[in-house]
């Protein structure tokens, strides 16, 4: 990097920094480990000998602390997949309950950007498609951050509430039903042949915020790939032809990925199967009513406290699948 050539190629250069920039994301925090667990084998024989309970239990927290990011920095070392460490979006798409499963898919997706926020990363709306009555029929994301593909991989597939409606008068139980779905971004320089013959293009007025322009030209764009099926939508820029580029991103890396699960034998495995968004195929459970839990079908983590799940603390059901499935 040194080289005074080497921003002769700016592609070449740029794919090095990030190179180095994903290493950074393990040199970096190893250092700060090794460096805070020396720092508490240093001082806390002494802090013992002293008998400073206070400065012996902030030493406690940071051990604790070292701890969690410990198991922060195994939990990348499971991160083997090629696209593992790539941005990703992420797709909630409401099922089987009407307005009652809108309302769960805008809870998840509150859910999912608190979870980033706390990360550091940038969760970026794409599309988003509001229910009839309230929440979201469906919405894209994109998220960006270090192995955000590795951790969001863990949430695709259907998620079940059960809670007392609020859109009901007679405060009867409901189950609600949503689906996620998360395909990872791939480079510019990764060859994704897409012939335009095998292109469905419609353009549709956009739903969504942005202004006059917006509300009255034909700028949302939906993208259908007619050999599989697979279907983006985007409309987040004014302009049709930058949502026509997002939306043609999309589609290349939800068919590169098509392709690298066929190549691997492993559709099932890394894409999740196509699933009814109703009862019997969810991957995770979360009971308001009568009691308070939430448990993942596939490890059997579970929690009672719902609140802070859904105020996104989600690491702990990711963890476990990661450690489990890969």
């Amino acid at each position: 990097m040194a080289d005074p050539a080497f921003w002769d190629e700016p592609q070449k250069a740029q794919k090095t920094i990030s190179q180095v920039n994903l290493l950074k994301e393990w040199v970096f925090p190893f250092r700060e480990i090794k460096r805070r667990f020396y720092d508490i084998k240093d001082i806390y024989p002494e802090a013992l000998e002293v008998g400073d309970k206070v400065f012996l239990e902030e030493l406690d927290k940071d051990f604790l602390s070292m701890q969690e990011a410990l198991e922060a920095l195994e939990v990348r070392k499971m991160f083997s997949n090629e696209l593992d460490a790539k941005n990703c979006y992420l797709s909630i798409n409401a099922g089987a309950g009407g307005t009652e499963s809108c309302d769960w898919a805008e809870m998840l997706l509150r859910m999912y950007q608190k979870w980033a926020l706390k990360k550091g990363w940038a969760f970026e709306e794409i599309d988003k498609l509001e229910g009839e009555v309230a929440g979201v029929k469906n919405a894209t994301f994109k998220v960006s951050g270090a192995f955000a593909y590795g951790h969001c991989k863990a949430e695709k597939g259907v998620h079940r509430l059960v809670r007392i409606s609020p859109f009901d008068s007679n405060a009867k139980r409901h189950t609600s039903f949503a689906s996620i779905e998360v395909v990872p971004e791939i480079d510019e320089d990764v060859v994704v042949e897409i012939r335009p013959e095998d292109l469905k293009i419609d353009t549709y007025r956009s739903s969504g915020a942005g202004g006059q322009h917006v509300n009255t030209t034909d700028s949302a764009v939906r993208m259908t790939h007619l050999p599989t099926g697979l279907v983006s939508t985007c409309q987040k820029e004014r302009s049709q032809l930058q949502n026509k580029e997002t939306c043609l991103k999309m589609l290349k890396a939800k068919v590169y990925e098509r392709q690298l699960e066929e190549r691997k034998g492993e559709l099932a495995k890394i894409s999740g199967e196509k699933k009814e968004i109703a009862w019997g195929s969810q991957i995770r459970n979360y009971v308001f009513h009568p009691y308070t839990l939430v448990k993942d079908a596939r490890t059997k983590v579970e929690t009672s406290d719902v609140l802070s799940v859904m105020d996104g603390a989600i690491d702990p059901f990711i963890i476990a699948y990661l450690k489990e499935f890969g």
